[in-house]
Parts: C-alpha cells; sequence; structure tokens
C-alpha cells in the first residue's frame, strides 16, 4: 500500500516539505544577510502548495468544470507583485533581485509539490541552493561606471 495515498498523510508529506524546501533556499538567503530568509521562503513555499492542492483538490466536487490552472495562473501573478516590492533601484545599481528570482522560484517549488511533482520540487530546490551559494564564491568584481 502506497502510503501517501492516505490523503491526510500525503498533505501532512506536502506541507512538510514544502516548508524545508522553502527552508533551505531561505537559509542561503538569511546567512547572507538578506530581509527575505527562512521564514518568508519557507511561508512562500508552503502558500503556493496549499493554493495549488486546494485548486487541484478542494473544488473538484463543487463543480465539475473546474479548471486548477487558473489559481495557478493568479499565484504567478499575485507572486510576482510581491517579489516586486523587494526589488530596490539606488542610483544606477539594482539590489534585491536574486531574493526576488528566489522567492519566484520558491513559490514554483510549492506548486510542484500541490501537484505532487516530488523530485521536481527536491532537485529544483537543490540547483537553486547550489546557485545562489556558487554565486558569492565565484563573484566576478562589477564595473562601476562613474558619470
Amino acid at each position: 500500500m502506497d502510503i501517501l495515498a492516505n490523503p491526510e498523510i500525503r498533505f501532512l508529506f506536502q506541507i512538510l516539505l514544502a516548508f524545508l524546501l522553502g527552508s533551505l533556499i531561505g537559509m542561503e538567503r538569511e546567512y547572507i544577510g538578506k530581509e527575505a530568509g527562512i521564514r518568508t521562503f519557507s511561508l512562500v513555499c508552503i502558500g503556493s502548495m496549499l493554493f495549488t492542492t486546494l485548486s487541484r483538490e478542494g473544488f473538484l466536487d463543487i463543480n465539475e468544470n473546474v479548471d486548477p490552472s487558473r489559481i495557478a495562473s493568479g499565484m504567478v501573478m499575485g507572486i510576482g507583485f510581491l517579489v516586486s516590492g523587494i526589488i530596490i533601484f539606488r542610483g544606477a545599481q539594482i539590489e534585491g533581485l536574486t531574493t526576488a528570482a528566489g522567492l519566484w522560484i520558491a513559490a514554483a517549488i510549492g506548486m510542484a509539490i500541490g501537484c505532487q511533482f516530488y523530485y521536481l520540487a527536491t532537485i529544483s530546490t537543490l540547483i537553486t541552493f547550489i546557485i545562489l551559494s556558487l554565486s558569492k564564491k565565484l563573484k566576478i568584481d562589477k564595473v562601476e561606471t562613474k558619470k
């Protein structure tokens, strides 16, 4: 018997996985001193997982003509609005772009979990963590232009 066939166990697994994967990305952001850290990333990942799960399974009894992709597309727009508030322009520099992109992918990871693509979510998280971790170690000095 597949243990995840039981909806209550599957939902618990999904929430815990979203928390763990979102926290992993948030841990890297928090470690380097960014404003959005473990709490923000785990909440975005859990929230997107919940919206996706609810859109897939929560409305099936109400109407057979439900399109679960409508909630997913609304989430993409909503997370875009959220992350746009993180991006700050300071003169010629842009700050927060990587954190915003990280939150965007944390939402996508949560959606993958909600769609029961657990390996895709896990591999995407690991690749994201590697990209964020290596980008600081392999940082190429930016050339600043003075006007």
